[in-house]
């Protein structure tokens, strides 16, 4: 008999009574699928058989028809992982959940990122699931509290070291007599003062790695601990069986192995110890970000001023804040004057003057004056919160680099127990015939060189280190994935104002009468475009007064049409002209004038009547130049994107040192002209701060925000510049580069060690104790490697 199972989806995208008829038809359609869709709840409801469908085909079904399904994300901190090969058995077992889109499990930041439908699964199910696999899950904690653990966990595995060391150490003693033939007290060579030694080392001190052992079996995995628990017990157990020999035999002359036992784990415990320290090392850039923080806030409540955890502050709270304080969270100033050192967010050394209705960023520096401000923004919606998760998210997702290492990594342990294995019956009956300590020393020496720990670190130990290095100089990568693809592009796309341009015009020249000027200034007042903000500027400073619009029309590319006390206004290019029929032929020249110099001219006409240009410039920014040749010198294709008419376009494109220009263009165009680049088979970034240019950022391979602009344009974005410096892009892509190139050599060292390490144990070559240090020694390399990267010169 079929399996009916039954699930409650999400909806979203549904407008009307027709949008939820027709996913419900659509579902209904289906083979086995009976559903029901309500459009006030916005979810459905869907009994399906589990043998002709499953929820992955009805999901897409609902996508296919322009609907999408809900999905919820639950960030999890994951404990007892020790190698790659726990993470990716993780993950396997995670994505192999019916209502889980993706999950990912990064495991130098010991994390799990899971996407699932609310519907059908519990995130209390997930952590059960990685519990049932023998590791501990948590709902993720705050940074800071995570810092605190960590910094508590590597005290314990210290102690547990010191230990460890303290037992092994008269037994390293015993391995130098049989390499040096020094001479030390008789009580040393005693097995059973051995036995004591080494007991407490590998079931007290050891036992972690049976425990991590035995669960991994039990699902059907094999990690690392079964490499250290076969490779140490081997030779525990035959050096007890050896003592025992020599009860009732005291001639008899026992063949031990305790100090490899014991040894091998205090190596692998100091390996652990030293790569512990150096990944918490690559989280400093995080923990700065946090320290930036302020702590408490001068609150004005029931007209009283007190002091409060910044924590405690909520939105609408008025705040006082003073000279030298940091200010608390986001927020407006509604009384006072100040300047503001913003430098942390923006990058921008210089003070910012901010007063009336000026905005404020949390943990940024009030400099000069004491101002009084609305808090507009608190907690994990400030502007520095929001950056700490963008980065914490880079640092935990994955490259597609990594996905190679994870793959082999999954197969990679239990090839090496068939290599051990191997390698001890090769010895037993054809190296050494009959011989069972060479063959099985052998064996364990493979056991112990072919850990796949230094294989898991290579690529997410260096994506940390490099996204926190972006981080510190104000690029923000939003994940893994976006920082190696960075490394790879051939052209980009830089929208001109607000991205080349300050994107603060001023009026240049204006032809017109003070009529002119009021109704042109009016019509403007109704635009957010900089160029209009430009012209209502320069009527306030002539002190004109505004009249009220009574109809405001912006036509995209061309202009306005507005209507001011039954005036017809039109301010705008030749098109807008052209289509209501103007007459501009006479001053074609002036405004060929204007534009060869750089400057955006527009026509005004009033009633169907020329009137007057007004022209205005935007000037480039300080540093466009220098950066155009930084990455033109990086081998990038450089080409500027503009609406503005050609000779506009060219002469600011000169003045940057950009050869390539697509002028004219549409705002809804943008993403087309992006389409085209690729089409030519080339790797596209586009760089943009506006509400248009969000479309054209999604669809380049690289969408690089410039932080001053728009939210949305920073939503759809890869990479967010904050502040408005082009020199951070060039500097992005170095720190790919370097990433990259960092990765390589991390993955070339993980592979190199394995592949070289393994035939030299087998034939004989490596004692297990320095297969051990070399092992330990080869992850905290790899995590040294990734350290590097602090100190690129960006």
């Amino acid at each position: 008999m079929s399996e009916t199972n039954h699930a409650t989806l999400g909806i979203t995208g549904m407008t009307c009574a027709a949008c939820s008829t027709r996913v419900e038809k659509v579902l209904n359609k289906m083979d086995g699928v009976e559903a029901q869709v309500n459009l006030t709840t916005e979810k459905a409801t869907v009994d399906y058989d589990a043998e002709k469908t499953n929820l992955e085909a009805i999901t897409k079904k609902i996508e296919d028809v322009g609907y999408g399904v809900l999905m919820e994300k639950a960030e999890l901190d994951v404990f007892g992982m020790t190698c790659a090969a726990c993470s990716n058995r993780i993950e396997k077992v995670l994505n192999k959940q019916e209502g889980v889109n993706a999950a990912t499990v990064n495991l130098t930041t010991e994390t799990a990122s899971v996407e699932y439908n609310p519907g059908l699964v519990d995130p209390k199910e997930l952590i059960g699931k990685i519990q049932n696999l023998g590791y501990d899950a948590k709902p993720k904690i705050e940074a800071a509290e995570k810092q605190t653990h960590k910094e508590k966990e590597i005290k314990n595995m210290k102690t547990k070291l010191i230990i460890s060391t303290v037992l092994s150490a008269p037994l390293l003693v015993t391995m130098l007599v049989h390499l040096f033939h020094m001479t030390i007290p008789h009580i040393f060579m005693n097995p059973w003062f051995q036995f004591v030694l080494a007991t407490p080392v590998q079931f007290i001190i050891g036992w972690q790695f049976y425990v991590g052992a035995y669960k991994n079996l039990k699902n059907g995995g094999a990690n690392m601990d079964v490499l250290v628990a076969l490779g140490t017990s081997a030779a525990y157990f035959y050096s007890l069986y050896e003592a025992i020999k020599t009860i009732g035999n005291p001639a008899y002359m026992p063949h031990l192995y305790f100090e490899t036992s014991a040894v091998l784990i205090t190596l692998i415990l100091f390996g652990k110890y030293l790569e512990a320290r150096a990944k918490s090392q690559t989280t400093n850039a995080l923990s700065s970000l946090l320290n930036l923080q302020a702590k408490e806030a001068r609150v004005i409540r029931d007209n009283e001023e007190m002091m409060v955890p910044a924590s405690e502050v909520v939105v609408g709270d008025r705040l006082i804040v003073k000279p030298g304080e940091k200010i608390p969270v986001d927020g407006i100033v509604v009384k006072g004057r100040t300047s503001v050192d913003e430098s942390m967010i923006t990058g921008e050394s210089i003070p910012i003057e901010k007063e009336v209705d000026a905005t404020v960023i949390g943990s940024t520096i009030n400099k000069n004056g004491s101002i009084e401000m609305e808090a507009t923004k608190v907690g994990k919606d400030t502007a520095l919160a929001s950056i700490v998760k963008i980065v914490e998210n880079a640092q935990g997702s994955k490259a597609p680099i990594q996905r190679l290492a994870d793959v082999i990594s999954g197969y990679f342990v239990p090839i090496v127990v068939v290599i051990a294995i191997l390698t001890f019956i090769a010895w037993i009956v054809l190296v050494d015939p009959g011989q069972f300590e060479p063959a099985l020393v052998a064996a364990i020496a493979v056991l112990v060189i072919a850990c796949p720990c230094a294989l898991g670190l290579a690529t997410p130990t260096s994506i940390m280190v490099g996204t926190g290095k972006a981080a510190e100089s104000g690029i923000l990568f939003k994940g893994g994935e976006h920082l190696e693809r960075t490394h790879q592009l051939e052209a980009i796309v830089l929208d001109k104002t607000g991205t080349i341009t300050k994107g603060k015009p001023e009026v240049t020249n204006f032809t017109g009468d003070d009529e002119t000027l009021q109704l042109l200034a009016s019509a403007e007042k109704g635009s957010e475009h900089p160029l209009a903000e430009a012209i209502v500027a320069y009527a306030t400073e002539k002190n004109i007064d505004f009249m009220e619009v009574d109809d405001f029309s912006a036509i995209p590319g061309h202009g306005i049409e507005v209507r001011i006390s039954n005036r017809h206004i039109l301010v705008g290019n030749r098109k807008l002209m052209q289509d209501h029929q103007v007459d501009v032929s006479g001053v074609e020249q002036e405004m060929i004038d204007y534009e060869v110099d750089g400057k955006t001219a527009m026509l005004i006409a009033i009633d169907g009547e020329y009137r007057g240009i007004v022209a205005v410039a935007d000037t480039i920014k300080e540093t466009a130049s220098q950066a155009i040749q930084e990455l033109k010198a990086q081998g990038l294709e450089v080409i500027m994107l503009t609406g503005d008419n050609e000779r506009t376009a060219q002469a600011i494109a000169k003045q940057a040192g950009i050869d390539q220009v697509i002028a004219q263009v549409l705002p809804e165009e943008k993403a087309d002209k992006i389409k085209e680049i690729q089409n030519k088979g080339k790797k596209v970034a586009m760089v943009g701060d506006g509400v248009n240019d969000a479309p054209a950022l999604a669809i380049a391979d690289i969408g690089i925000a410039i932080g001053t602009g728009t939210e949305v344009a920073i939503e759809a974005a890869d990479v967010t510049i904050l502040g408005g410096e082009l020199l951070l892009i060039p500097k992005a892509i170095k720190i790919s580069h370097a990433t990259i190139k960092n990765i390589r050599q991390n993955l070339f060292w993980a592979f190199g060690y394995n592949t070289a390490g393994i035939p030299v144990a087998a034939v004989g070559l490596l004692a297990p104790w320095v297969a051990g240090a070399a092992m330990a020694l080869s992850s905290v390399s790899v995590v040294s490697n990734a350290l590097r990267l602090k100190r690129v010169k960006l």
